[in-house]
């Protein structure tokens, strides 16, 4: 199988470059203005260094974790996405299948391409719902109960987005939904055929979830930053944490915080999950890489709600390392991207399991036989950083 030559996730992210376009693979690859918080997320892990216990028993090592309410056999998640059919015209029913596999956590982008429904139904796996409150409060209301119907196990709120960050690798695309065949980018569809004529030709392209009541999307194209701007409320706060926590009544992550006091704040509003978070980079530039986070909120919930570290990843040693400083469980996006362009539903899962098999390996290495034995004393700061 040629899944079995992809032995990391940068040789899953090649295979993703050899298969897209370039304009649909730097979306996927690109960061806010200069990239710094992109760059930093991943390059943040280096800083810490792996201190492994000598001559324990780890013939048997259990990496099974609680989050969202069940019970998981590895502590990652698959982070939401949009436009997810731009990567594979499977799209997220690809993802799902390889999740499902895997019994680890997916959460369906509101912006997917794929209906609440239609992801409940092939969900094997605990699934999750990202949400944003909108202008439109209305349309956040169908959301809740549409995912209650659908028996979700949780809701992911993304709070970092009151407006679209810089992406200037789109900007310079002139990328637009549905993808358009311009003079300056025919050359770069038509030389990756087997994207291009399942892309331009299948399904159409559509935010399946919020057409039907968005107006921008009523016809026509329209660039990402243009709708991210035009539907986000910028007025939010942390009552409207409140509303929704009260409305949904249920398992509740707050997506995109960074600050200890702002991790109090989601408890208190009702949320039981943290995700620590810079939007992969895409949003503010600059912002704090999230692994650097992870301590400082653990200590200052004290135990109050699981945390999830989300971004940067793309080794099971940068699970082991966020997991030591305190968080339950990590969540990837662009990893499982790579695979799902590369291969479909098989390179989600080679990158799934090329990332359970590094963290075991680095949990046998370092003398630790459960995630609960991954602690503060195995790691430091490292003086190379």
């Amino acid at each position: 199988m040629r899944e079995n030559r992809w032995h990391n996730i940068e040789a899953l992210r090649r295979g993703a470059h050899r298969m897209l376009p370039r304009p649909i693979f730097d979306y996927i690859d690109g960061g806010a203005e200069d990239e710094v918080a992109l760059r930093r997320s991943t390059a943040a892990f280096d800083r810490y260094e792996l201190l492994p216990r000598m001559l324990t028993d780890v013939s048997t090592v259990s990496t099974e974790t609680e989050i969202f309410g069940h019970c998981i056999p590895f502590p990652l998640i698959l982070s939401p996405t949009g436009l997810t059919r731009l990567f594979h015209h499977d799209a997220e029913l690809a993802v799902a299948q390889a999740a499902s596999a895997s019994g680890i956590p997916y959460c369906l982008s509101t912006l997917g391409t794929t209906t609440i429904e239609e992801f409940g139904h092939a969900m094997r796996a605990p699934k999750l719902f990202q949400i944003y409150i909108f202008k439109d409060r209305g349309l956040t209301e169908e959301f809740v109960e549409r995912a209650r119907a659908g028996g979700y196990d949780g809701l992911v709120l993304t709070v970092d987005t009151p407006m679209a960050g810089k992406r200037e690798r789109d900007l310079l695309h002139g990328l637009t939904l549905p993808p358009r065949l311009t003079p300056q980018g025919f050359l770069g569809f038509a030389s990756k055929p087997r994207w291009s004529i399942p892309a331009l030709f299948g399904r159409k392209f559509d935010f399946v979830n919020v057409a039907h009541r968005v107006t921008a999307m009523s016809g026509g194209t329209t660039s990402l930053q243009e709708y991210v701007n035009g539907q986000f409320d910028r007025s939010l706060t942390w009552k409207d944490v409140d509303w929704l926590a009260a409305r949904w009544n249920g398992p509740l992550a707050i997506k995109g915080i960074l600050r200890s006091d702002d991790a109090r704040n989601a408890v208190d509003a009702g949320a039981d999950i943290i995700m620590v978070s810079n939007h992969g980079g895409r949003q503010l530039e600059s912002a704090a890489a999230p692994i650097d986070q992870i301590a400082p909120i653990a200590d200052a919930l004290g135990g109050r709600a699981k945390i999830i570290c989300d971004g940067g990843i793309r080794r099971g040693s940068h699970i082991v390392k966020a997991l030591a400083l305190g968080a339950d469980a990590c969540s990837i996006g662009r990893p499982y991207l790579y695979g799902l362009a590369a291969a479909g539903s098989q390179g989600v899962e080679r990158a799934i399991l090329l990332l359970r098999d590094e963290v075991e390996r680095c949990m046998v290495l370092s003398g630790a036989r459960s995630l609960g034995e991954l602690d503060r004393s195995i790691v430091g700061l490292s003086a190379f950083a």
